[in-house]
Parts: C-alpha cells; sequence; structure tokens
C-alpha cells in the first residue's frame, strides 16, 4: 500500500502538480502519512496506539488531496486509506470513511479553479468523478474485508488441525499406556504365577528326594539348578513387567505430530533426545505445545515458532519463542492461566515475555 501511494504523489515530488503551499510543506505532511502507517501495523496489539496512526493517516491524506490545486491521481491515496481501514479500525468505521472521503473529495473537485465547459458539463464530471472514487473505495473495503475473513478461516482452521493433532496424540499414547499395563498383567497374572509355583514344587522335591545318599545329591543338584533358572525366569519376567508400565514414548514424534502440516507459522522443534518422560508429564508438555502453538496462530502474526524442551538439574524446560508482535505488557488468558497450573501442579512454574516477540519459559519438576 505505501508503494500505492507513490503513484499519485509522484507528479507533485517532480513538480508537474501546483499546490496552494510550499512544496516541502506538502512533501512533510505525506512523510507524517508514511509514518503514521508505519507506525499503525508496527503498534499491532496495542490499544489504541494503532487508532491513533491511522487517524494521522486519515487526516494527513485529506490535507494532501485538499492542498493541490489540481487533484489528479490523489484521490488514490483515500482508496489507500479505506483498503487499511479493517487492518485497524471496526468496519463501520470504514463506511463512515468513506462517506467522509466522498465529502473531502467533493470540497476537492469543487475548488478546482478554470472549469471548463458549461455548468451541466463541470456537475457531470464532478458526479463522474465522484462516483468514480466511491465505487473504488468500496470495492477496496470489501475486498480487505474479505482477505481478513479468508485470514480469520484459515487460522481457526489451524488451530483445530493442532487441538485435533494434540488429542489424537494423547488418545494414542492413552491406548499404548493401556495396552503395555494390559500386557503387563497378563504376564505377571499367568507366567509369573505359574513360575512362582514351579519354584515352590522344586523346593518341595528337593525335600522329599529319595532314601538313597547319591539319589538324594544328584536329585537335589537338578532340583537346585532348575529352581534357580526358575527364580530367574521369574525376575526377567518381573523386569519386563516393570519396563513394559514405566516406557516412555518418543517425545520428539510425540511433538512433531501436532505440528505436522502447519504452514503459518513454521514450527520449529528442539527435543532433548535423551529425555525420557512418564505419561503425566508427556501429556503436560503435549497441552502445553498445543496452548502455546494456538496462542501464536490466533495472536502474533508471526512466522516462525521455536520450541526446546530440555532436562535440567532438577526437571524439565520448555523454552518456545516466536517471531511476531509480541505485547507490551502480557496479560494472561484463560489459556495462559491454565499453562501455568498446569506446571504448578508439577511443582514448577511459567513466565511471560512479550518485548521482543513472545516468549514462554516453563519448567515442570521430574
Amino acid at each position: 500500500m505505501l508503494a500505492v501511494t507513490l503513484v499519485p504523489v509522484t507528479p507533485v515530488l517532480f513538480g508537474a502538480l501546483p499546490l496552494d503551499i510550499p512544496r516541502a510543506a506538502w512533501i512533510a505532511i505525506y512523510a507524517v502519512l508514511v509514518l503514521a502507517v508505519i507506525g499503525a501495523f508496527w503498534g499491532v496489539g496495542d490499544r489504541w496506539w494503532p487508532r491513533i496512526s491511522f487517524g494521522i493517516v486519515v487526516v494527513a491524506s485529506w490535507a494532501l488531496v485538499l492542498t493541490a490545486t489540481h487533484t489528479g491521481l490523489l484521490p488514490v491515496l483515500f482508496v489507500v486509506t479505506v483498503a487499511l481501514s479493517p487492518y485497524l479500525v471496526p468496519v463501520w468505521v470504514g463506511i463512515g470513511l468513506v462517506v467522509a472521503n466522498s465529502a473531502v473529495l467533493t470540497v476537492a473537485l469543487l475548488s478546482v479553479p478554470d472549469r471548463s465547459g458549461s455548468l451541466a458539463d463541470g456537475w457531470g464530471e464532478l458526479a463522474l468523478g465522484l462516483g468514480f472514487y466511491i465505487m473504488i473505495q468500496a470495492a477496496s473495503l470489501l475486498s480487505s474485508v474479505a482477505m481478513l475473513r479468508e485470514q480469520h478461516a484459515r487460522r481457526e482452521l489451524a488451530e483445530a488441525h493442532v487441538e485435533l493433532q494434540a488429542a489424537t496424540v494423547l488418545l494414542a499414547e492413552s491406548a499404548r499406556v493401556n495396552e503395555r499395563l494390559r500386557i503387563s498383567r497378563d504376564l505377571h497374572d499367568l507366567i509369573g504365577h505359574q513360575l512362582t509355583v514351579l519354584t515352590l514344587e522344586l523346593e518341595a522335591a528337593k525335600h522329599r528326594a529319595g532314601a538313597s545318599a547319591d539319589a538324594a545329591v544328584a536329585v537335589s543338584a537338578h532340583v537346585e539348578r532348575a529352581g534357580g533358572v526358575a527364580r530367574d525366569l521369574l525376575s526377567s519376567v518381573r523386569e519386563t513387567v516393570g519396563e513394559l508400565r514405566t516406557e516412555s514414548t518418543d517425545l520428539a514424534e510425540t511433538l512433531q505430530r501436532i505440528v505436522q502440516d502447519l504452514r503459518e507459522p513454521r514450527v520449529e522443534l528442539d527435543i532433548d533426545a535423551d529425555l525420557a518422560l512418564d505419561e503425566d508429564r508427556t501429556q503436560l508438555l503435549v497441552r502445553a505445545v498445543q496452548e502455546i502453538v494456538t496462542n501464536t496462530i490466533r495472536h502474533a502474526e508471526a512466522r516462525t515458532l521455536r520450541i526446546a524442551v530440555q532436562a535440567t538439574p532438577t526437571g524439565i524446560e520448555l523454552r518456545a519463542h516466536d517471531d511476531g508482535w509480541g505485547a507490551g505488557d502480557v496479560e494472561p488468558g484463560n489459556g495462559l492461566r491454565g499453562l501455568r497450573e498446569r506446571f504448578a501442579a508439577f511443582g514448577g512454574d511459567v513466565s511471560f515475555d512479550g518485548s521482543r516477540g513472545f516468549t514462554v519459559v516453563a519448567r515442570a519438576e521430574r
């Protein structure tokens, strides 16, 4: 849009369009307009600054058109302000701006000197020019609104995708845990019980060996070895059962599934390869990544989101940073407050920093 504004002002910059004020003053007003546009979008996320900046843009565009002796293509500036309005102010303000711009343009066109032809021709020319710019402004406003609605729909779809992936990951993890518990119970109940009985039977056989001393020695040796094998096997079964109950999943793969196919923002994951977590802490990190990614999609206007999960001497640390707009005063909503409560339940804490992009640092004990 800033490039578009150069089209109508170029004749003025090169002295081809006469002005009612000094050219240096007119160029200064144009510079104020450009800076105000940059300031408005630079301050997105702030409550008042973008609207104040946009007000300066509107007033500057009026001043540029009214201080030119001939309007030329300068009313294109009105089209630009209307096209920008949905990004910064409510739609009804954009509609009012079309009306206000048209009124200013009417004043500018009526003040053009030496209007040639008859009175009817002059008013016809005025109506034609005014009608043309009203239609262009309306079309620009509707186009911007349609683009914003499309962006909003894409964001909602991306949020739903992240939530669905997180739910799928948690469901799959829960199914794996339940299956491991079932197998461990079966192993313990079936094989473990049988091996315990075998050990007892062999122990009884050892004590009931024949009267012959040599036979008793032989039987006792065999039974002793069989009992040792049975005890070793029982120990191995119990160890396997314990591993099945505590087996951890691949955290990097689990978190990657949440953000797969996400186009914007691009999520970069850095997961400690040696980090092994239980089911509860895995769910904690899955929910944390889901919340962080969703907030980034919804509020940050970021292109890249980096998430790192590392082991610490006392537990785990999650650090996320995006290159979006950030926030001057971070006021946690329900999602961020819930994130803080989740980590507090594991003896940890969460901090936020919106000075450069948005940063989340979360820690939990193992």
